[in-house]
Protein backbone atom coordinates (compact mmCIF):
# COMPACT_ATOMS: atom_id res chain seq x y z
CA UNK A 1 0.00 0.00 0.00
CA UNK A 2 1.64 3.47 -0.97
CA UNK A 3 1.67 6.22 1.41
CA UNK A 4 0.33 9.52 1.34
CA UNK A 5 4.06 11.10 0.09
CA UNK A 6 4.23 8.39 -1.86
CA UNK A 7 1.06 9.49 -4.50
CA UNK A 8 2.29 12.95 -3.92
CA UNK A 9 5.52 11.69 -5.60
CA UNK A 10 3.44 10.40 -8.16
CA UNK A 11 1.29 13.06 -8.63
CA UNK A 12 4.31 15.66 -9.48
CA UNK A 13 6.15 12.66 -11.85
CA UNK A 14 2.76 12.16 -13.60
CA UNK A 15 2.18 16.05 -14.23
CA UNK A 16 5.55 16.78 -15.29
CA UNK A 17 8.28 13.86 -15.02
CA UNK A 18 11.00 16.38 -16.32
CA UNK A 19 10.93 17.89 -12.75
CA UNK A 20 14.48 17.97 -10.82
CA UNK A 21 14.69 15.29 -7.80
CA UNK A 22 15.52 18.57 -5.89
CA UNK A 23 11.81 20.28 -6.76
CA UNK A 24 10.25 17.10 -6.04
CA UNK A 25 11.55 16.98 -3.01
CA UNK A 26 10.83 20.66 -2.05
CA UNK A 27 7.27 20.65 -2.99
CA UNK A 28 6.62 17.17 -0.65
CA UNK A 29 8.57 18.57 2.27
CA UNK A 30 11.55 15.98 1.77
CA UNK A 31 15.15 15.90 1.55
CA UNK A 32 16.64 15.05 -1.36
CA UNK A 33 17.98 11.76 -0.23
CA UNK A 34 14.73 10.60 0.84
CA UNK A 35 13.19 11.86 -1.76
CA UNK A 36 15.71 9.79 -4.63
CA UNK A 37 15.28 6.46 -2.01
CA UNK A 38 11.66 6.45 -2.02
CA UNK A 39 11.31 7.28 -5.98
CA UNK A 40 14.36 4.96 -6.52
CA UNK A 41 11.87 2.24 -4.31
CA UNK A 42 8.80 3.06 -6.69
CA UNK A 43 10.78 1.92 -9.65
CA UNK A 44 12.04 -1.39 -8.19
CA UNK A 45 8.73 -2.67 -6.96
CA UNK A 46 7.34 -1.87 -10.44
CA UNK A 47 4.56 0.89 -9.37
CA UNK A 48 7.05 3.67 -12.09
CA UNK A 49 7.35 1.43 -15.10
CA UNK A 50 8.62 4.17 -17.08
CA UNK A 51 9.30 7.58 -18.06
CA UNK A 52 7.86 9.24 -21.36
CA UNK A 53 6.80 12.46 -23.51
CA UNK A 54 2.97 12.27 -24.15
CA UNK A 55 2.82 13.48 -27.83
CA UNK A 56 -0.20 15.31 -29.48
CA UNK A 57 -1.22 12.27 -32.14
CA UNK A 58 -2.97 14.79 -34.77
CA UNK A 59 0.37 16.74 -34.67
CA UNK A 60 2.55 13.86 -35.01
CA UNK A 61 0.49 13.18 -37.93
CA UNK A 62 -1.38 10.53 -36.79
CA UNK A 63 -5.36 12.10 -36.74
CA UNK A 64 -7.14 8.79 -37.58
CA UNK A 65 -8.50 7.49 -34.68
CA UNK A 66 -10.60 4.15 -34.05
CA UNK A 67 -12.03 1.47 -31.95
CA UNK A 68 -12.54 -1.93 -32.55
CA UNK A 69 -14.44 -4.23 -31.11
CA UNK A 70 -13.56 -7.91 -31.68
CA UNK A 71 -15.35 -11.27 -31.00
CA UNK A 72 -13.41 -14.40 -31.59
CA UNK A 73 -14.94 -17.40 -33.43
CA UNK A 74 -13.51 -19.86 -30.76
CA UNK A 75 -11.53 -19.12 -27.33
CA UNK A 76 -8.76 -21.57 -27.24
CA UNK A 77 -5.57 -21.21 -26.38
CA UNK A 78 -3.93 -21.37 -29.81
CA UNK A 79 -6.98 -18.74 -31.28
CA UNK A 80 -6.22 -16.64 -28.80
CA UNK A 81 -2.32 -16.39 -28.31
CA UNK A 82 -2.51 -15.82 -32.50
CA UNK A 83 -4.44 -12.76 -31.84
CA UNK A 84 -2.92 -11.23 -28.68
CA UNK A 85 0.46 -12.15 -31.08
CA UNK A 86 -0.77 -10.69 -33.97
CA UNK A 87 -2.14 -7.42 -32.44
CA UNK A 88 1.12 -7.25 -30.49
CA UNK A 89 2.86 -6.74 -33.85
CA UNK A 90 1.34 -3.60 -35.08
CA UNK A 91 2.20 -0.37 -33.80
CA UNK A 92 -0.81 1.00 -35.21
CA UNK A 93 -2.75 -1.01 -31.69
CA UNK A 94 -2.18 1.27 -28.96
CA UNK A 95 -4.16 -0.10 -26.62
CA UNK A 96 -5.66 -3.49 -26.26
CA UNK A 97 -8.28 -5.04 -23.71
CA UNK A 98 -9.57 -8.33 -23.13
CA UNK A 99 -13.07 -7.87 -21.56
CA UNK A 100 -16.69 -9.63 -20.33
CA UNK A 101 -19.62 -8.98 -22.61
CA UNK A 102 -20.76 -8.86 -25.92
CA UNK A 103 -17.16 -8.85 -26.92
CA UNK A 104 -13.94 -10.48 -26.50
CA UNK A 105 -11.45 -7.48 -26.87
CA UNK A 106 -11.38 -3.91 -27.34
CA UNK A 107 -8.32 -1.89 -29.28
CA UNK A 108 -7.76 1.22 -29.69
CA UNK A 109 -6.34 2.60 -33.04
CA UNK A 110 -4.22 5.49 -34.17
CA UNK A 111 -3.36 5.81 -37.78
CA UNK A 112 -2.72 8.75 -40.41
CA UNK A 113 -5.62 8.53 -42.28
CA UNK A 114 -8.32 6.05 -43.61
CA UNK A 115 -5.92 4.60 -46.52
CA UNK A 116 -3.52 4.08 -43.73
CA UNK A 117 -6.35 2.65 -41.46
CA UNK A 118 -7.83 0.04 -43.99
CA UNK A 119 -4.21 -1.21 -45.27
CA UNK A 120 -3.90 -2.02 -41.29
CA UNK A 121 -7.59 -3.74 -41.64
CA UNK A 122 -6.92 -5.55 -44.97
CA UNK A 123 -2.77 -7.04 -44.22
CA UNK A 124 -3.17 -7.03 -40.19
CA UNK A 125 -6.73 -7.46 -38.73
CA UNK A 126 -8.88 -9.18 -41.13
CA UNK A 127 -6.29 -11.81 -41.79
CA UNK A 128 -6.05 -12.97 -38.37
CA UNK A 129 -7.67 -16.82 -38.02
CA UNK A 130 -10.43 -17.08 -35.75
CA UNK A 131 -11.96 -13.69 -35.68
CA UNK A 132 -16.14 -14.44 -36.39
CA UNK A 133 -16.70 -10.09 -35.97
CA UNK A 134 -15.68 -6.57 -35.97
CA UNK A 135 -17.24 -3.56 -35.03
CA UNK A 136 -15.63 -0.30 -35.58
CA UNK A 137 -16.17 2.88 -34.35
CA UNK A 138 -14.48 5.95 -35.21
CA UNK A 139 -13.76 8.59 -32.91
CA UNK A 140 -14.99 12.30 -33.82
CA UNK A 141 -12.83 13.91 -30.97
CA UNK A 142 -11.60 12.76 -27.59
CA UNK A 143 -13.49 14.12 -24.64
CA UNK A 144 -11.34 12.74 -21.95
CA UNK A 145 -8.02 11.14 -22.02
CA UNK A 146 -6.60 11.05 -18.77
CA UNK A 147 -3.06 9.46 -18.38
CA UNK A 148 -2.83 10.11 -14.50
CA UNK A 149 -4.10 7.46 -12.01
CA UNK A 150 -6.85 8.29 -9.75
CA UNK A 151 -6.13 8.03 -6.21
CA UNK A 152 -7.76 4.65 -4.42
Amino acid sequence: MLEEIDWKLLDLLQADARLSNQEMAERVGLSTSSCWRRIKALEEAGVIRAYRAEVDAAKAGLGFHALIHITLARHSREVVERFTAEVMRHDEVLDCFSTTGAMDYHLRVLCADLASFNAFMEQGLFRIEGIAQVQTHLVLRPIKMRRVLPRP
